[in-house]
């Protein structure tokens, strides 16, 4: 048997999917809420494209991906050399740091946010900087600059942040901003921002208007529904954007993430009323919550966050228990995604029991 020679990625821990709810015909109607997708199908336009797009599969995907280009472009009022697809915006923030950041090279973030973040830094040959949010659970931006060095190339906030749905004011972003240095990268990772109703919450877009350092990271997996295609984008610094083509997956965008990407733009009337729908149940459900004695941060995405410490692992089990799959970050907290009314009514249920068995802290 040969041994063959490969990097040490021992340091790079792996990257765990959310739990697939398995059939459950004896117990609870089990309910995914550990991914934070969106429970709703392609609206009837986004099939139509998806469908008349298939009998094209045999062939490679546009790699400039015009139409889409197009759209988006049009949407932001943006150059295409600013704009760059990707598979996911998973993927596009892994081309935004191999793009600024290798060997000798840190990456700044807090912690605990998006877990793919301190992964992607690592297999680039980068060296992550996490660091601690606040008792609040919101980025501490003080502490963020306090982080930067000479080494630092990419700062990464994620606004609102998974997993604690948390916001950061926009006051504090303009002076974190104003001070950061202008030889370094700061990414406004906004995977969720079509569920932030904060009105003191900033937008990226205008942030990377007015800094020459400035990107943001749009997503079409979450309020737009989707997940299973892998579409993503940036609005990057023409610099910055033709880095990060240099680094892309050739062909990373399938005509199937195109085209229902196009589509579902164009019907972004109708995904509103989807995504209003899940605002308001993350409000009901946090309202019966804080009725059952839970005081939760205030989460402006389509999840909630229950930083339970020590229970965390033992309340997921129980949440599991009544057909809810979450997403634990053990002796932290877990992570619930909003979904369809009869889940979210699970949820509540099931955090009554939480309490009654005494693992709420």
């Amino acid at each position: 048997m040969s041994t063959l020679r490969l990097r040490d990625l021992s340091g790079i821990p792996d990257y765990r999917p959310g739990k697939a709810a398995p059939p459950s015909p004896d117990g609870p109607v089990p309910f995914k809420l550990s991914s934070n997708e969106n429970p709703y199908p392609p609206l009837p336009s986004v099939a139509e494209a998806l469908h008349g797009t298939s009998a094209l599969v045999n062939r490679y995907p546009e790699t400039a991906a015009r139409e889409l280009t197009r759209e988006l472009c049009a949407r932001h009022d943006v150059g295409p050399d600013r704009l760059v697809l990707g598979s996911g915006s998973v993927e596009v923030v892994s081309q935004l740091i191999r793009a600024t950041a290798g060997e000798g090279d840190e990456v700044i973030f807090a912690w605990r946010s998006f877990e793919a973040y301190p992964m992607l830094t690592l297999a680039a040959g980068a060296t992550p900087v996490p660091v601690p949010l606040t008792a609040d659970h919101r980025h501490d931006l003080d502490a963020m600059l306090a982080a930067v060095t000479d080494r630092t190339r990419l700062i990464l906030v994620c606004n609102p942040n998974n997993p604690t749905g948390t916001t950061v004011a926009r006051r504090d972003l303009d002076r974190f901003l104003a001070e950061v240095p202008e030889d370094v990268t700061v990414v406004i990772d906004e995977a969720y921002v079509e569920f932030n109703r904060d009105p003191d919450s900033p937008r990226g877009i205008d942030h990377f208007r007015r800094h020459p350092n400035v990107a943001v990271a749009h997503t079409f997996s979450k309020a737009y529904g989707l997940a299973g295609l892998r579409v993503g984008y940036a609005l990057a610094p023409a610099q910055l954007a033709a880095a990060m083509r240099k680094v892309a997956l050739p062909f990373g965008v399938t005509a199937l993430a195109q085209a229902a990407a196009v589509a579902s733009l164009r019907a972004e009337d109708e995904l509103a009323e989807r995504v209003d729908h899940l605002v308001g149940e993350r409000m009901r459900v946090t309202r019966a919550l804080a009725e059952e004695g839970w005081t939760l941060p205030r989460s402006e995405a389509n999840f909630l966050w229950f930083p339970l410490g020590e229970h965390t692992m033992a309340a997921a089990a129980v949440f599991e228990a009544h057909g809810l799959l979450v997403r634990p970050f053990d002796r932290e907290g877990f992570r619930v995604t909003i979904a369809e009314p009869e889940a979210n009514d699970a949820v509540v249920e099931a955090a009554r029991s939480i309490r009654e068995a005494g693992l709420h802290g």
